[in-house]
């Protein structure tokens, strides 16, 4: 399954093609995996080595007897040899504490995600813009 360069992670993938020379890679470090696993879209990837991921997920409403959609975003590792951009879709899985945030780390890149752009374009056309402090001082005195 693996190639000569990377060791064996314990779980049944085959390791990137590219290779690194990460200490906190799973495939080419001393990084072991373990633990929980998700599928997510890279919502960002402007950090060096990290990238942030979201996800849905359904939270039950007890009073309404009804789910709701819920985000969730992670703090990942994201290793030379992944190196995952913004709207790839990854897998991402549980390793010990890299950080005072990051937890996890992408182990595969699944491809990109449909409509990822338009998405993250309506996202921002509908957060509310604050007021700025001086037009609100002008606003005060009049």
């Amino acid at each position: 399954m693996a190639k000569t360069g990377a060791k064996n992670t314990g779980i049944v993938l085959e390791a990137p093609k590219q290779d690194c020379n990460d200490i906190k890679c799973p495939f080419h470090g001393s990084l072991s995996i373990r633990g929980r696993q998700f599928a997510g879209t890279v919502v960002s990837a402007r950090m060096r080595k990290t990238a942030v991921i979201e996800f849905e997920r359904m939270y039950f409403l007890k009073k309404y007897e009804r789910y709701e959609k819920r985000r969730t975003k992670l703090k990942v590792h994201n290793p030379e040899c992944v190196n995952a951009k913004d709207g790839d879709v990854v897998n991402v899985m549980e390793c010990r504490p890299l950080s005072k945030t990051k937890n996890f780390t992408i182990i595969r890149k699944l491809g990109p995600q449909k409509g990822f752009r338009g998405k993250m374009e309506a996202r921002q056309a509908a957060k509310i813009e604050k007021p700025k402090k001086e037009e609100t001082k002008a606003e005060e005195v009049n």
